[in-house]
């Protein structure tokens, strides 16, 4: 599933006539960057969720058959965006009863999203990477392969994640954040976690949307 219903505040004024999942890098929106690697990972169906000006997603993706994948749109223009986790819940449907990887729509990295799963035990992986410098507190410690809330080394959360279904069971419909579901998760002994030092960037600002236009060749 790659989350793009975001409002994109921070982009604005990129952001006031299209969605920020259409922004172009290197000459390609965004969310065709995501679609593409995920093809290539093997990946053949992805869940797209869609809020503000959500109705030109489609209009420019289609139904994914031009990258060899079937896309399927969670819709949440009536309702306005869910946040992360009220978004994932109302995608459920679509995701099916296997584990599914999460990508945020808003970052840039060569982590290869393999299809994956959960470690044994676990109902939640989270991939972090070091902490860049407008987020130096980083979000969650990392120990062994087990993620925390206090603690240290931490580091950020990467936006890329796996879960199995049942992470959200028992958590109903709406306008729900994630930090709650994780920090219960977390407390549970249920979300491990990797770190990742590859290349990776957050895609919140235009500035950082212009440097990455500058490091990728053009299509």
């Amino acid at each position: 599933m790659i989350l793009a219903a975001g409002h994109g505040v921070r982009m604005r004024p990129l952001t006031d006539h299209k969605p920020k999942p259409l922004l172009e890098a290197g000459g390609k929106p965004l969310i065709v960057w995501h679609i593409e690697k995920l093809a290539r990972a093997g990946f053949r169906e992805i869940v797209i969720n869609i809020a503000w000006l959500g109705w030109m997603i489609p209009e420019a993706l289609g139904d994914g058959q031009r990258w060899g994948v079937q896309l399927h749109y969670s819709d949440e223009q009536a309702e306005g965006a869910l946040e992360t986790a009220g978004g994932i819940i109302k995608a459920l449907p679509l995701l099916g009863d296997e584990p599914f990887l999460i990508v945020n729509g808003d970052v840039w990295c060569d982590y290869p999203c393999t299809p994956t799963a959960p470690p044994a035990g676990f109902l939640a992986h989270l991939v972090m990477v070091p902490n860049p410098e407008h987020h130096p507190g980083g979000d969650f410690s990392l120990r062994g392969g087990q993620v925390g809330m206090g603690g240290i080394p931490r580091y950020t959360y990467s936006g890329i994640s796996s879960y199995d279904p049942a992470f959200f069971a028992g958590t109903g419909p709406g306008r729900r954040p994630m930090l709650p579901l994780w920090q219960a998760a977390i407390a549970r002994g249920q979300v491990s976690g990797e770190l990742y030092q590859g290349v990776w960037m957050d895609i919140g600002t235009p500035e950082r949307l212009m440097q990455l236009s500058g490091r990728l060749p053009p299509e």
